[in-house]
Protein backbone atom coordinates (compact mmCIF):
# COMPACT_ATOMS: atom_id res chain seq x y z
CA UNK A 1 0.00 0.00 0.00
CA UNK A 2 1.20 3.54 -0.58
CA UNK A 3 1.08 7.12 0.60
CA UNK A 4 1.41 9.44 -2.41
CA UNK A 5 2.70 12.97 -1.84
CA UNK A 6 2.96 15.76 -4.40
CA UNK A 7 5.12 18.82 -3.79
CA UNK A 8 4.58 21.72 -6.19
CA UNK A 9 3.85 19.39 -9.11
CA UNK A 10 3.07 21.25 -12.34
CA UNK A 11 3.32 20.44 -16.04
CA UNK A 12 3.62 22.30 -19.33
CA UNK A 13 3.61 20.64 -22.75
CA UNK A 14 5.03 23.70 -24.52
CA UNK A 15 8.11 24.60 -22.53
CA UNK A 16 6.39 26.75 -19.95
CA UNK A 17 4.30 29.02 -22.20
CA UNK A 18 1.08 27.51 -20.85
CA UNK A 19 0.42 24.98 -18.10
CA UNK A 20 -1.86 21.97 -18.46
CA UNK A 21 -1.40 21.39 -14.73
CA UNK A 22 -0.88 24.26 -12.30
CA UNK A 23 1.19 23.67 -9.13
CA UNK A 24 -0.39 21.12 -6.78
CA UNK A 25 0.84 20.09 -3.34
CA UNK A 26 -1.03 17.45 -1.39
CA UNK A 27 -0.84 14.06 0.31
CA UNK A 28 -3.00 11.05 -0.51
CA UNK A 29 -3.20 8.71 2.43
CA UNK A 30 -2.27 5.05 2.34
CA UNK A 31 -5.24 2.78 1.65
CA UNK A 32 -7.82 5.40 0.69
CA UNK A 33 -9.80 5.74 -2.54
CA UNK A 34 -9.55 9.10 -4.31
CA UNK A 35 -11.30 10.43 -7.39
CA UNK A 36 -10.02 13.15 -9.71
CA UNK A 37 -13.19 14.74 -11.09
CA UNK A 38 -13.46 17.35 -13.79
CA UNK A 39 -14.28 18.03 -17.45
CA UNK A 40 -12.12 16.96 -20.38
CA UNK A 41 -8.87 18.91 -20.57
CA UNK A 42 -8.81 19.95 -16.90
CA UNK A 43 -5.47 18.20 -16.19
CA UNK A 44 -6.64 15.09 -14.36
CA UNK A 45 -5.08 12.55 -16.75
CA UNK A 46 -1.86 14.59 -16.84
CA UNK A 47 -1.72 14.36 -13.05
CA UNK A 48 -2.43 10.62 -13.11
CA UNK A 49 0.35 10.01 -15.65
CA UNK A 50 2.79 11.99 -13.50
CA UNK A 51 1.98 9.77 -10.51
CA UNK A 52 2.46 6.59 -12.56
CA UNK A 53 5.71 7.79 -14.12
CA UNK A 54 4.48 7.92 -17.71
CA UNK A 55 5.11 11.66 -17.58
CA UNK A 56 7.82 13.60 -15.75
CA UNK A 57 6.50 16.86 -14.28
CA UNK A 58 7.93 20.15 -15.51
CA UNK A 59 8.11 21.25 -11.90
CA UNK A 60 7.88 19.69 -8.46
CA UNK A 61 8.41 16.26 -6.94
CA UNK A 62 6.45 13.03 -6.47
CA UNK A 63 6.94 10.89 -3.37
CA UNK A 64 5.63 7.37 -2.79
CA UNK A 65 5.92 6.18 0.80
CA UNK A 66 8.36 9.00 1.50
CA UNK A 67 10.69 8.12 -1.39
CA UNK A 68 11.31 10.65 -4.15
CA UNK A 69 10.23 8.83 -7.34
CA UNK A 70 10.14 11.84 -9.67
CA UNK A 71 12.90 10.33 -11.83
CA UNK A 72 11.96 6.68 -11.25
CA UNK A 73 10.58 4.80 -14.27
CA UNK A 74 7.04 3.40 -14.24
CA UNK A 75 8.12 -0.24 -13.87
CA UNK A 76 9.93 0.54 -10.63
CA UNK A 77 7.06 2.41 -8.96
CA UNK A 78 5.03 -0.73 -8.22
CA UNK A 79 1.84 0.85 -9.50
CA UNK A 80 -0.86 -0.63 -11.74
CA UNK A 81 -2.65 1.62 -14.23
CA UNK A 82 -5.88 0.97 -16.14
CA UNK A 83 -6.50 3.17 -19.17
CA UNK A 84 -9.67 4.54 -20.75
CA UNK A 85 -9.52 2.06 -23.62
CA UNK A 86 -8.46 -1.61 -23.68
CA UNK A 87 -4.74 -2.42 -23.56
CA UNK A 88 -4.50 -6.14 -24.37
CA UNK A 89 -2.42 -8.68 -26.28
CA UNK A 90 -4.70 -10.03 -29.00
CA UNK A 91 -2.39 -12.97 -29.72
CA UNK A 92 -3.18 -14.25 -26.22
CA UNK A 93 -6.42 -15.53 -24.74
CA UNK A 94 -8.18 -13.58 -22.01
CA UNK A 95 -6.74 -16.05 -19.50
CA UNK A 96 -3.17 -15.50 -20.70
CA UNK A 97 -3.66 -11.72 -20.69
CA UNK A 98 -4.62 -11.93 -17.03
CA UNK A 99 -1.76 -14.32 -16.26
CA UNK A 100 0.90 -12.21 -17.98
CA UNK A 101 1.58 -9.61 -15.22
CA UNK A 102 1.87 -12.43 -12.66
CA UNK A 103 4.18 -14.58 -14.79
CA UNK A 104 6.44 -11.55 -15.27
CA UNK A 105 6.88 -11.47 -11.50
CA UNK A 106 7.42 -15.22 -11.30
CA UNK A 107 4.34 -15.86 -9.18
CA UNK A 108 3.87 -19.64 -8.60
CA UNK A 109 1.66 -21.36 -11.17
CA UNK A 110 -0.95 -22.46 -8.61
CA UNK A 111 -1.24 -18.94 -7.25
CA UNK A 112 -1.61 -17.53 -10.77
CA UNK A 113 -4.50 -19.88 -11.53
CA UNK A 114 -6.17 -19.02 -8.23
CA UNK A 115 -5.82 -15.27 -8.72
CA UNK A 116 -7.02 -15.32 -12.35
CA UNK A 117 -10.10 -17.29 -11.29
CA UNK A 118 -10.78 -14.80 -8.49
CA UNK A 119 -10.54 -11.76 -10.79
CA UNK A 120 -12.59 -13.42 -13.55
CA UNK A 121 -15.37 -14.12 -11.05
CA UNK A 122 -15.21 -10.58 -9.68
CA UNK A 123 -15.61 -9.11 -13.18
CA UNK A 124 -18.03 -11.73 -14.52
CA UNK A 125 -15.80 -12.96 -17.37
CA UNK A 126 -15.38 -16.63 -16.34
CA UNK A 127 -16.96 -17.81 -19.61
CA UNK A 128 -14.62 -15.67 -21.72
CA UNK A 129 -11.26 -16.85 -20.36
CA UNK A 130 -10.39 -18.95 -23.41
CA UNK A 131 -11.51 -16.36 -25.97
CA UNK A 132 -9.26 -13.94 -27.83
CA UNK A 133 -9.91 -10.27 -26.97
CA UNK A 134 -10.77 -9.45 -30.60
CA UNK A 135 -13.74 -11.82 -30.38
CA UNK A 136 -15.26 -9.89 -27.47
CA UNK A 137 -17.45 -6.78 -27.45
CA UNK A 138 -15.61 -3.52 -26.76
CA UNK A 139 -17.05 -3.26 -23.24
CA UNK A 140 -15.90 -6.82 -22.43
CA UNK A 141 -12.44 -5.99 -23.78
CA UNK A 142 -12.29 -3.07 -21.36
CA UNK A 143 -13.38 -5.32 -18.49
CA UNK A 144 -10.51 -7.69 -19.34
CA UNK A 145 -8.14 -4.70 -19.41
CA UNK A 146 -9.50 -3.76 -16.00
CA UNK A 147 -8.71 -7.28 -14.83
CA UNK A 148 -5.08 -6.91 -15.92
CA UNK A 149 -4.79 -3.89 -13.66
CA UNK A 150 -6.39 -5.66 -10.71
CA UNK A 151 -4.74 -9.07 -10.94
CA UNK A 152 -1.52 -8.22 -9.08
CA UNK A 153 -1.84 -8.32 -5.31
CA UNK A 154 1.55 -6.74 -4.59
CA UNK A 155 0.95 -3.27 -6.08
CA UNK A 156 1.17 -0.20 -3.87
CA UNK A 157 -1.54 1.69 -5.75
CA UNK A 158 -3.97 1.28 -8.64
CA UNK A 159 -4.62 4.21 -10.98
CA UNK A 160 -7.80 4.20 -13.07
CA UNK A 161 -8.11 6.57 -16.05
CA UNK A 162 -11.84 6.71 -16.87
CA UNK A 163 -12.00 2.88 -16.89
CA UNK A 164 -15.78 2.55 -17.31
CA UNK A 165 -16.24 4.88 -20.30
CA UNK A 166 -17.13 2.13 -22.79
CA UNK A 167 -18.98 -0.09 -20.29
CA UNK A 168 -22.73 -0.60 -20.66
CA UNK A 169 -24.56 1.91 -18.45
CA UNK A 170 -26.50 -0.74 -16.51
CA UNK A 171 -23.39 -2.82 -15.81
CA UNK A 172 -21.44 0.23 -14.62
CA UNK A 173 -23.31 0.20 -11.30
CA UNK A 174 -22.50 -3.45 -10.71
CA UNK A 175 -18.86 -3.09 -11.70
CA UNK A 176 -18.35 0.05 -9.63
CA UNK A 177 -19.75 -1.72 -6.56
CA UNK A 178 -17.42 -4.67 -7.15
CA UNK A 179 -14.41 -2.38 -7.47
CA UNK A 180 -15.38 -0.64 -4.24
CA UNK A 181 -15.72 -4.00 -2.51
CA UNK A 182 -12.29 -5.04 -3.78
CA UNK A 183 -10.77 -1.81 -2.50
CA UNK A 184 -12.27 -2.30 0.95
CA UNK A 185 -11.02 -5.89 1.05
CA UNK A 186 -7.44 -5.14 -0.07
CA UNK A 187 -6.82 -1.67 1.36
CA UNK A 188 -4.81 -0.70 -1.72
CA UNK A 189 -4.51 3.03 -2.48
CA UNK A 190 -6.74 3.91 -5.45
CA UNK A 191 -6.81 7.03 -7.64
CA UNK A 192 -9.76 7.12 -10.03
CA UNK A 193 -10.03 9.67 -12.87
CA UNK A 194 -13.50 10.46 -14.21
CA UNK A 195 -15.67 13.24 -15.62
CA UNK A 196 -18.77 11.50 -14.21
CA UNK A 197 -19.77 12.93 -10.83
CA UNK A 198 -21.83 9.83 -9.97
CA UNK A 199 -18.80 7.58 -10.40
CA UNK A 200 -16.62 9.89 -8.33
CA UNK A 201 -19.07 10.56 -5.51
CA UNK A 202 -20.14 6.94 -5.05
CA UNK A 203 -16.67 5.37 -5.30
CA UNK A 204 -14.20 7.63 -3.55
CA UNK A 205 -13.47 8.44 0.09
CA UNK A 206 -12.36 11.87 -1.09
CA UNK A 207 -13.05 13.66 -4.37
CA UNK A 208 -10.66 16.20 -5.88
CA UNK A 209 -12.45 18.57 -8.24
CA UNK A 210 -10.28 20.02 -11.01
CA UNK A 211 -10.88 22.81 -13.51
CA UNK A 212 -8.55 24.44 -16.03
CA UNK A 213 -5.47 22.70 -14.67
CA UNK A 214 -6.09 23.56 -11.02
CA UNK A 215 -7.39 21.71 -8.00
CA UNK A 216 -10.34 23.86 -6.88
CA UNK A 217 -11.64 21.80 -3.94
CA UNK A 218 -11.08 18.45 -2.24
CA UNK A 219 -13.55 16.83 0.10
CA UNK A 220 -16.17 14.20 0.74
CA UNK A 221 -19.27 13.88 -1.42
CA UNK A 222 -21.27 15.61 1.31
CA UNK A 223 -18.93 18.58 1.78
CA UNK A 224 -18.66 19.22 -1.97
CA UNK A 225 -22.44 19.29 -2.29
CA UNK A 226 -23.29 21.22 0.86
CA UNK A 227 -20.31 23.58 1.08
CA UNK A 228 -18.90 24.34 -2.39
CA UNK A 229 -15.87 26.58 -1.88
CA UNK A 230 -15.65 27.50 -5.55
CA UNK A 231 -18.30 28.43 -8.12
CA UNK A 232 -17.16 25.61 -10.40
CA UNK A 233 -17.86 23.03 -7.69
CA UNK A 234 -21.36 24.43 -7.25
CA UNK A 235 -21.92 24.26 -10.99
CA UNK A 236 -20.26 20.90 -11.72
CA UNK A 237 -21.49 18.92 -8.69
CA UNK A 238 -25.24 18.35 -8.58
CA UNK A 239 -27.93 17.74 -11.15
CA UNK A 240 -28.87 20.38 -11.96
CA UNK A 241 -26.04 22.50 -10.66
CA UNK A 242 -26.17 25.60 -8.49
CA UNK A 243 -28.18 28.69 -9.46
CA UNK A 244 -26.04 31.85 -9.73
CA UNK A 245 -26.90 35.52 -9.74
CA UNK A 246 -24.73 38.64 -10.11
CA UNK A 247 -25.13 40.84 -7.04
CA UNK A 248 -23.76 44.09 -5.69
CA UNK A 249 -22.64 44.20 -2.05
CA UNK A 250 -22.81 47.38 0.00
CA UNK A 251 -21.96 47.01 3.70
CA UNK A 252 -22.81 43.32 3.13
CA UNK A 253 -26.31 44.08 1.81
CA UNK A 254 -26.77 42.14 -1.43
CA UNK A 255 -28.83 43.53 -4.29
CA UNK A 256 -29.51 42.65 -7.91
CA UNK A 257 -30.48 45.58 -10.13
CA UNK A 258 -31.20 47.53 -6.96
CA UNK A 259 -33.55 44.92 -5.52
CA UNK A 260 -32.65 43.25 -2.19
CA UNK A 261 -31.52 39.61 -2.25
CA UNK A 262 -30.19 39.16 1.28
CA UNK A 263 -27.32 40.09 3.55
CA UNK A 264 -23.92 38.42 3.59
CA UNK A 265 -22.91 37.02 6.97
CA UNK A 266 -19.42 38.48 6.52
CA UNK A 267 -19.27 42.08 7.70
CA UNK A 268 -18.10 44.91 5.47
CA UNK A 269 -18.56 43.15 2.14
CA UNK A 270 -18.62 45.55 -0.81
CA UNK A 271 -18.48 45.45 -4.59
CA UNK A 272 -19.51 42.96 -7.24
CA UNK A 273 -20.06 39.36 -6.18
CA UNK A 274 -22.03 36.27 -7.13
CA UNK A 275 -24.87 34.76 -5.12
CA UNK A 276 -25.34 30.99 -5.37
CA UNK A 277 -27.97 28.55 -4.12
CA UNK A 278 -28.62 24.95 -5.12
CA UNK A 279 -32.05 23.98 -6.53
CA UNK A 280 -32.55 21.71 -3.50
CA UNK A 281 -32.34 24.70 -1.15
CA UNK A 282 -34.92 26.90 -2.85
CA UNK A 283 -37.94 26.37 -0.62
CA UNK A 284 -41.59 26.89 -1.64
CA UNK A 285 -43.03 29.63 0.56
CA UNK A 286 -46.46 31.16 1.00
CA UNK A 287 -45.09 34.24 2.77
CA UNK A 288 -41.52 35.62 2.75
CA UNK A 289 -39.41 35.13 -0.32
CA UNK A 290 -39.21 36.09 -3.98
CA UNK A 291 -42.07 35.73 -6.41
CA UNK A 292 -41.15 34.08 -9.71
CA UNK A 293 -42.80 33.27 -12.99
CA UNK A 294 -43.17 29.52 -13.56
CA UNK A 295 -41.77 28.85 -17.05
CA UNK A 296 -41.61 25.06 -17.13
CA UNK A 297 -42.11 22.03 -14.89
CA UNK A 298 -40.16 18.78 -15.23
CA UNK A 299 -41.88 15.95 -13.39
CA UNK A 300 -39.18 13.34 -12.66
CA UNK A 301 -41.52 10.95 -10.83
CA UNK A 302 -40.03 11.33 -7.35
CA UNK A 303 -39.34 15.07 -7.54
CA UNK A 304 -40.04 18.06 -9.76
CA UNK A 305 -37.74 20.63 -11.33
CA UNK A 306 -39.46 24.00 -11.45
CA UNK A 307 -37.95 26.40 -14.00
CA UNK A 308 -38.39 29.94 -12.70
CA UNK A 309 -37.72 33.42 -14.02
CA UNK A 310 -37.75 36.89 -12.48
CA UNK A 311 -36.78 40.07 -14.25
CA UNK A 312 -33.53 39.22 -16.09
CA UNK A 313 -32.52 35.97 -14.36
CA UNK A 314 -33.59 32.34 -14.19
CA UNK A 315 -33.45 29.80 -11.35
CA UNK A 316 -34.33 26.12 -11.04
CA UNK A 317 -35.96 24.77 -7.88
CA UNK A 318 -36.03 21.07 -6.97
CA UNK A 319 -39.21 20.27 -5.06
CA UNK A 320 -41.08 17.29 -3.71
CA UNK A 321 -43.29 15.42 -6.16
CA UNK A 322 -46.37 16.68 -4.32
CA UNK A 323 -45.57 20.36 -4.96
CA UNK A 324 -48.14 21.98 -7.22
CA UNK A 325 -47.55 24.89 -9.57
CA UNK A 326 -48.85 25.93 -12.97
CA UNK A 327 -46.82 26.89 -16.01
CA UNK A 328 -47.50 30.56 -16.67
CA UNK A 329 -48.44 31.15 -13.06
CA UNK A 330 -46.56 32.60 -10.10
CA UNK A 331 -44.66 30.85 -7.31
CA UNK A 332 -42.89 32.19 -4.23
CA UNK A 333 -39.61 30.68 -3.03
CA UNK A 334 -37.26 31.47 -0.19
CA UNK A 335 -33.79 29.99 0.31
CA UNK A 336 -32.10 28.14 3.14
CA UNK A 337 -29.61 30.79 4.39
CA UNK A 338 -27.22 28.11 5.67
CA UNK A 339 -26.98 26.83 2.09
CA UNK A 340 -26.80 30.12 0.19
CA UNK A 341 -23.32 31.39 -0.65
CA UNK A 342 -21.53 34.49 -1.84
CA UNK A 343 -18.52 34.20 -4.18
CA UNK A 344 -15.98 36.78 -5.29
CA UNK A 345 -15.08 37.52 -8.91
CA UNK A 346 -12.35 34.85 -8.73
CA UNK A 347 -15.18 32.36 -8.10
CA UNK A 348 -14.02 31.70 -4.52
CA UNK A 349 -16.35 31.46 -1.52
CA UNK A 350 -16.38 34.52 0.75
CA UNK A 351 -19.53 34.27 2.88
CA UNK A 352 -22.79 32.58 3.69
CA UNK A 353 -26.01 34.60 3.86
CA UNK A 354 -27.46 35.82 7.16
CA UNK A 355 -30.70 34.16 8.30
CA UNK A 356 -33.92 36.16 7.93
CA UNK A 357 -32.30 38.61 5.52
CA UNK A 358 -33.92 37.55 2.28
CA UNK A 359 -35.19 40.06 -0.21
CA UNK A 360 -38.85 40.25 -1.02
CA UNK A 361 -40.79 40.57 -4.22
Amino acid sequence: MAEIRLEGVAHSYDGGKTYALNPISMTWEDGKAYALLGPSGCGKTTLLNIISGLLKPSEGKVFIDGKDVTDVITDDRNIAQVFQFPVLYDTMSVRKNLEFPLKNRKVPREKIAERVKEIAELLGIEDDLDSKPSKLRSDLQQIVSLGRGLVREDVSAILFDEPLTVIDQNFKWTLRNRLKRLHLATGVTVVYVTHDQTEALTFADEVLVMDKGSLVQAGTSESLFLEPQHEFVGYFIGSPGMNFLDVEASASELTHNGKPIGKAAKAGLNGRHRFGVRPEFLIPSSEAGMEFNVDRIEDRGVFKLIHLSKDDFKFIAKTEESYEAKVGGKATFSFDPKRAFVYDLNQKFVSTVSPSSQGGN
